[in-house]
């Protein structure tokens, strides 16, 4: 038998491969490997982001002088998570541009190899009682480089991982991805639970505020190491027709051409990184100053909030499959402003101790975070082909600037209310925006990727 014409060998290797937006096509070997990729990626992404928070919260004297206000020593560690947060839209503009011009598997690679160096160097630093000021500066500037290579990291890999999967299950892949970001959450608070129970750390000098906290940070590294390895033997580029023409200037041509489209995402992503902050940021403080529970209770209790919150996911997502991602996320933004302010309001007023705790956050971790449910599908469907990660990156991650500043938002409720009853305000807003965000978007779930014609309008 004579050998196939190139093309022909090339349209035979796409049918075996089973081409992964048709409806119907069974999945296949490199499409499992991309989204067990895009959910590994998004793990370990998440492990990172969420570390500072969980585990350096014990061991704030070790970054910061003793002799601090309350005010100023909360101010800097939330500089810490900002600084983060503030990082990853750069991270976004700059590997996206890179996903999109020379490949989606290149890329993520450098972003994953950078992020795990930050993270191991941040494992090594000294503290104030050794280079005084500084050791705080370095880890906010380390979290800020930290942030640019993890804002490039879900820029490339999650629109990989969708662009491999089957149109119809767009939506359950999704909320497998993003799934793994409470579960992150629920692992570090998990492990720092351990580490608490283990190590003594009451003082400046106690084990876990002198090298504890640097085991959470280590793991981190050896995940990004894990995943680097796995991305560079297991995970394929998308066929070409799935990734677009490539453009020089994808980012131009997403602020010439779809300026829409980002501003309806924009909206829609402020609510959800509202919400985020409010349920992963601010709750461990009020849970601990306001209703009085000790370390290892705030740890289980954020432990129970992102249990549930990671259970619920996959349930949004294909829930989404079902109804569409536009009835969705109207219907799960006026749920967050109703349901999830209203069980962090009515938490922060029990006086029911650890219990209570548990049983409301149960409610606050189903209902403040669940939009990122569908949420790699629904930006990954919103831009075309040509600039997708641009799109998607910037999308998801220009909205985390305004969100980031949220204790200067928290701060402009005092005399109008009672600290521990503001967030839940910022809840409400944040379901708000997420509610009108869906509403002003299109429907995106029967999208061709792989056809820029397709790519629907604003409705």
């Amino acid at each position: 038998m004579s050998p196939l014409p190139p093309a022909e060998q090339q349209s035979a290797t796409l049918d075996d491969d089973a081409r992964p937006n048709t409806p119907h096509g069974p999945d296949t070997a490199r499409a499992r490997a991309a989204v067990r990729g895009g959910a590994f990626a998004y793990f370990v992404d998440q492990f990172d982001i969420y570390l500072p928070i969980v585990v350096l919260a014990p061991a704030t004297d070790y970054f910061q002088s003793a002799h601090l206000s309350a005010s100023t020593t909360a101010l800097l560690a939330s500089l810490v998570f900002a600084s983060t947060l503030i990082g990853r839209p750069l991270g976004a503009i700059i590997f996206g541009h890179f996903a999109d011009t020379v490949g989606r598997k290149r890329t993520t690679l450098v972003a994953v190899g950078g992020f795990g160096v930050i993270t191991l160097i941040t494992a090594c630093l000294p503290g104030h009682e050794t280079i005084g000021t500084w050791s705080v500066g370095l880890l906010i500037a380390l979290r800020f480089i930290d942030g640019i290579f993890l804002g490039g990291e879900y820029t490339t890999a999650v629109p990989l991982a969708m662009e491999w999967s089957p149109r119809h299950k767009r939506g359950l892949n999704a909320s497998l991805i993003t799934s793994t970001s409470p579960a992150a959450y629920a692992m570090i608070a998990a492990l720092t639970l351990l580490l608490l129970q283990a190590l003594p750390s009451t003082g400046l000098h106690s084990a876990y505020v002198q090298w504890g906290w640097r085991i959470p940070f280590l793991v981190g590294a050896v995940l990004a190491a894990l995943l680097f390895r796995y991305y560079l033997t297991q995970v394929h580029e998308p066929p070409p027709e799935y990734t677009g023409e490539r453009h020089k200037l994808p980012l131009a041509r997403l602020l010439v051409r779809y300026p829409k489209s980002l501003a309806q995402v924009f909206v829609l992503m402020t609510g959800t990184w509202l919400a985020t902050n409010m349920e992963a940021a601010v709750t461990p403080g009020q849970l601990k100053e306001h209703l009085l529970l000790s370390s290892k209770q705030v740890t289980l209790t954020m432990l129970v909030i992102n249990v549930s919150a990671a259970l619920s996911y996959p349930l949004f997502g294909l829930l989404s499959q079902r109804i569409g991602r536009r009835r969705f996320y109207i219907g799960y933004g006026l749920s967050v402003m109703v349901i999830g302010a209203g069980s962090y309001a009515l938490l922060m007023v029990s006086d029911g101790g650890l219990g209570t705790a548990l049983g409301w956050g149960v409610m606050i971790g189903v209902f403040t975070v669940g939009t990122f449910g569908p949420i790699a599908a629904y930006l990954t469907e919103r831009f075309p082909a040509s600039i997708r990660s641009t799109g998607y990156g910037v999308g998801y991650s220009l909205a985390l600037i305004a969100p980031a500043f949220y204790q200067f938002y928290l701060r402009q409720f005092d005399g109008v209310m009672p600290s521990h009853l503001a967030p839940a305000v910022l809840i409400a807003l944040a379901g708000a925006l997420i509610a009108f965000g869906g509403f002003l978007g299109p429907e995106t779930r029967d999208v061709d990727m792989a056809d820029d014609s397709t790519i629907p309008k604003l409705a």
